[in-house]
């Protein structure tokens, strides 16, 4: 789902792989920018296709060594990558079993309960994600 560009965590993205030593190339920006339009999951595979229709050139290994970025597994064997806000700020997502579609929620009693889980558990958490699978309201009807 395209979105206003985030121009702050594209700047922010692109500090980060500068920090880490990486230089600011044309790839490596084009694939900033192009997460920076999206405001909910994309595959390498749709990013790669964007780029193309742009006619920006870059190799899917460009897509992936961003650690800038979630990877979850939105469809059985489909992983999808997600920026990550630099102030912690996220969303989840349903899914349609039927068609794909996808919309991102947020919840902040969810959150709470996640977060006194977290307590409780055996694990230092560092991150988690919550994926609601069903039929949307158009493949339901």
């Amino acid at each position: 789902m395209a979105a206003p560009v985030d121009s702050h965590w594209s700047e922010h993205a692109l500090e980060r792989l500068s920090e880490a030593g990486y230089k600011r190339g044309g790839a490596r920006t084009a694939v900033v920018e192009t997460l920076a339009g999206h405001s909910c999951a994309v595959t390498a595979l749709e990013l790669e296709e964007e780029l193309r229709r742009r006619d920006v050139r870059v190799g899917r290994a460009s897509v992936y060594e961003l650690s800038l970025v979630q990877r979850f597994e939105a469809a059985r064997g489909t992983a999808s990558y997600e920026r990550i806000d630099p102030s912690g700020h996220h969303h989840h997502h349903a899914i349609c079993r039927r068609c794909g579609r996808m919309e991102p929620f947020e919840d902040r009693d969810l959150e709470q309960a996640i977060g006194q889980v977290a307590k409780e558990v055996p694990f230092e958490v560092a991150e988690h994600d919550v994926v609601l699978r069903g039929l949307c309201d158009r493949c339901a009807s």
